[in-house]
């Protein structure tokens, strides 16, 4: 028999997103009796023609909606754009309304993340932003706790709406020690909640 899944969907132009998203897999993987599934969405293309192979060229595979419906707990993850989550993921969302139309997300817990190239460039905005779908769909939607000593100490990313990293620039760099443990920590708590609402 398969495991519960923490389903970890996110979108990520130039990696950083994906780094943070592994590392809450990591979260969630250390909990025993629920393992990670990380899922991405294609590229929003303004030519009307374009398509993007079903299975991606690297990385994670594209979610369906059969990995939605049937996850534990959900992670949604997005680079900040003007303070809200990235066109690509905000379309896949935009294609949920069958697993709305019959609740099928209801009861579920769920968290977001973030990461953006500015320290100042909206993290809290579009985590806020990324939550307002959830709650449509009737999700249980969580952050990261106070009691968490990362959230007091760090100078880079990690807030108490949810995970998130300092990109700062393009190119991909490496989560600070605070946003690793942040991300590990919301990993964890989501793994928990979604353990212990499916005992309920």
């Amino acid at each position: 028999m398969s495991l519960p899944y923490i389903l970890i969907l996110y979108y990520s132009q130039h990696g950083s997103t994906r780094q943070l998203a592994r590392a809450l897999a990591e979260g969630v993987d250390g909990v025993k009796g629920i393992e990670a599934r990380l899922r991405t969405v294609p590229k929003v293309s303004p030519e009307c023609a374009a398509t993007a192979p079903e299975i991606p060229n690297e990385g994670d595979i594209y979610c369906t909606e059969s990995d939605l419906k049937n996850c534990a707990g959900l992670l949604l993850g997005s680079p900040t754009r003007f303070g809200n989550m990235a066109a690509a993921l905000k379309y896949f969302w935009d294609g949920t309304a069958n697993l709305w139309v019959n609740g099928q997300l209801e009861g579920k817990p769920a968290g977001v993340f973030t990461s953006t190239s500015s320290l100042h460039g909206g993290q809290e905005a579009t985590l806020l932003s990324m939550m307002i779908p959830l709650l449509h769909h009737g999700m249980l939607v969580t952050g990261i706790p106070y009691s968490e000593s990362a959230l007091h100490t760090t100078r880079s990313g990690g807030t108490p709406y949810g995970a998130s990293h300092w990109a700062q620039g393009e190119a991909p760099s490496e989560l600070t020690p605070d946003e690793r443990s942040l991300a590990h920590a919301q990993g964890r708590r989501l793994a928990h909640l979604a353990l212990h609402l499916g005992n309920l």
